[in-house]
């Protein structure tokens, strides 16, 4: 879809369902980081019944101010003839959890959807209030399955170099030629809003300069001392700042797998980021992949962030883990999955000449895991849908 004078329209995923749960009786909530498209999508949603939707931001001063203490008659004058109510940055609204469930108790048949871009505040004041209530959906930037719907296999597998270094935010991908200035934007602006806004978070310089040495350790396994040591700062500081990077989309980990062998590491994690733009513009870097020194682990964050997506809004995900032994001869895979009794593992590799093998010690310890090597030249597979 087109509209006039507009970019073209970029389909998400989550629509579809979405649009099948309206009025069913129950809040929709949609987290995900600034910027990803939320508004647009439930814009589009939304679109025919356009003049029975309410907007409302939770960043502005009068909404949170008129919700606050909010009553089920004051909801009414609120509301008006209006079917949807769409609230977004709902986070940001004190007591918004019931708030939303006095409406939709109140009021029957509002449709309420709000949307987030900090997991953390939003669900912690509507989980109690809302159970039973809501459904949740989680949305990213666009993913390779969105953009190959869009413009085609072919077309996306050559931007390739594109959203290793520029990610794949909304305004990047129909923006491309002015990725670097969006991107400052971006993580100037809006990225880090809601983590700055939280009550009691006064170090700063401290979350910047621990999200610099992640972006820095991308495909490696993270040790929160020797982070507590390059930000001045303390272990248990470090762990907290990094669970608030992961509530706000900038970052996630992938715990270590253990399962049969005794010298296989149990407690590492590595850290990857939401976004390769992002990460790339927290270290001021946007040189080509080919003269990169980190274009491996650039690969292994696209191809893992990738396949997450795809499995985001799953009603049971897979888990998801990197695999090692421990010194002196330690072997490694990338990536794996386990659910319910199935097993996979891959092995990742920028170069698809290189003699890469699943080590044999895995193969024997999980003969029944599923194994692939992952390249430039077979990767579209394992990021489409199954």
């Amino acid at each position: 879809m087109e509209l006039k004078g507009h970019m073209p329209y970029i389909a998400r995923y989550l629509e579809s369902d979405i649009k099948a749960r309206l009025f069913a009786g129950k809040a929709i909530i949609v987290y995900g980081p600034r910027q990803c498209g939320k508004t647009t999508m439930l814009r589009h949603i939304t679109e025919e019944w356009s003049n029975d939707v309410l907007w409302l931001n939770g960043d502005s001063p009068d909404t949170r101010d008129e919700l606050e203490r909010v009553t089920a008659a004051r909801w009414k004058l609120i509301l008006g003839k209006k079917k949807i109510l769409v609230l977004d940055e709902a986070q940001r609204v004190p007591n918004v959890g019931l708030a939303l469930k006095l409406l939709i108790d109140e009021i029957p048949g509002i449709q309420v959807i709000a949307s987030g871009s900090s997991s953390f505040e939003l669900a912690d004041k509507t989980s109690e209030p809302l159970t039973g209530r809501k459904f949740e959906y989680r949305l990213l930037p666009f993913s390779f399955h969105e953009l190959v719907e869009h413009d085609g296999l072919l077309k996306e597998k050559q931007t390739l170099e594109q959203r290793l270094l520029y990610g794949a935010y909304p305004d990047i991908v129909t923006h491309p030629e002015d990725s670097e200035r969006l991107l400052s934007e971006l993580v100037n602006s809006y990225l880090f809003k809601d983590i700055y806004a939280l009550e009691g978070l006064k170090k700063t310089r401290l979350l910047d300069n621990l999200v610099k040495a992640l972006a820095m350790q991308i495909g490696s396994e993270v040790n929160l001392n020797e982070l507590a040591g390059l930000t001045g700062s303390d272990r248990k500081t470090v762990e907290n700042y990094i669970d608030l990077l992961e509530k706000n989309y900038v970052v996630f980990s992938l715990p270590a797998f253990s399962g049969n062998m005794r010298n296989e590491i149990k407690k590492g994690r590595k850290i990857y980021f939401y976004d390769l733009g992002v990460r790339n513009a927290v270290m001021g870097n946007f040189c080509r992949v080919d003269s990169r020194t980190d274009k491996g682990g650039m690969w292994e964050n696209y191809l893992i962030l990738e396949r997450l997506k795809n499995t985001l809004n799953q009603p049971f995900q897979p888990q998801r883990f990197f695999w090692r032994t421990a010194a002196p001869l330690s072997k490694e895979i990338d990536y794996l999955e386990k659910k319910s009794d199935t097993l996979k593992a891959w092995e990742i590799k920028m170069n698809p000449t290189t003699n890469a093998k699943i080590p044999l010690s895995f193969r024997n310890a999980y003969p029944n895991a599923e194994t692939e090597i992952l390249t430039p030249e077979n990767y579209d597979t394992f990021l489409l849908p199954d």
